[in-house]
């Protein structure tokens, strides 16, 4: 098998997925409403409870949303991985999953591909979002957004290899909202995307090893600091790892004497 068969593989695989989100416009909108209602209605709720001032000037009362906003980057990285993982048991059931599955190419190739393009349409995502929040005078430094780029990508395919690892489990479409909801809330909630750590350690010091060992936290640490130019070695190294451990269990979890085919086999 030629290297061009595999390139033309991952980009058949890379533009189906993106003319599909294409052209469901209301998954582009849902994607984008998630964070906005979180940065204009929550963070304005936390303002007020702090006794911030919400009139110009807005040097006070910005701070918490510059905060938080790269934690809602975060966000929509997660929602997407899971969104990528649900079409994936969509594509199942409808027997395309299965037919790409039984192609002469690798499957760990395979779901690599598919796994490149739910990142790139993340990382579509996070930019157009955070056009929205420079409007709105959440504004980092202008090197940080090319700075941020290599942390999408790594961040989106750790987020979507897990997704993956989660739909090889799941069995049918209506059993996916169930297993998401267990998965996506604790990861959210319990990490660094709305507080730091040092204030959780003020509350809980249960809930603050929870969120310092959390992939999804270091993710969003990695996330801000690149945002304003910075390295986070820890957080890279932590992400890169637990990327290298979903996908290794994924592409498992999808082998057809272990995982999806024999599923469907004994059912």
């Amino acid at each position: 098998m030629i290297l061009m068969h595999f390139w033309r593989a991952m980009w058949g695989i890379v533009g189906r997925e993106l003319l599909r989100f294409l052209k469901q416009k209301e998954r582009f909108v849902s994607a984008l409403v998630r964070p906005l209602i979180w940065l204009f209605v929550f963070a304005a709720g936390f303002r007020a409870a702090l006794g911030l001032a919400i009139t110009p000037p807005y040097e006070t009362y910005i701070l918490y949303e510059v905060y938080i906003t790269p934690g809602l980057v975060g966000m929509i990285q997660l929602f997407n991985g899971m969104q990528s993982s649900l079409s994936m048991v969509y594509d199942r059931e409808m027997g395309s999953m299965r037919i790409l599955m039984v192609c002469p190419l690798p499957r760990w190739f395979l779901l690599i591909s598919k796994l490149i393009a739910g990142t790139a349409v993340s990382i579509l995502q996070v930019y157009v979002f955070l056009s929205i929040a420079w409007f709105y005078d959440i504004q980092a430094p202008l090197l940080g957004y090319l700075w941020l780029l290599p942390a999408l990508i790594l961040c989106g395919l750790m987020l979507g290899a897990l997704g993956l690892l989660l739909s090889s489990f799941i069995k049918q479409l209506e059993n996916f909202a169930g297993v998401m909801n267990f998965v996506i809330f604790p990861l959210f909630f319990m990490s660094t995307a709305l507080y730091p750590l040092w204030k959780m350690k003020e509350s809980s010091t249960l809930l603050h090893d929870l969120a310092l060992y959390n992939p999804f936290s270091q993710a969003v640490e990695l996330i801000r600091f690149a945002l304003y130019g910075q390295f986070n070695q820890y957080a890279f190294i932590y992400t890169l790892v637990a990327f290298l451990v979903f996908m290794s269990a994924a592409i498992i979890g999808y082998n057809p004497s272990k995982g999806m085919m024999t599923r469907k086999g004994g059912k």
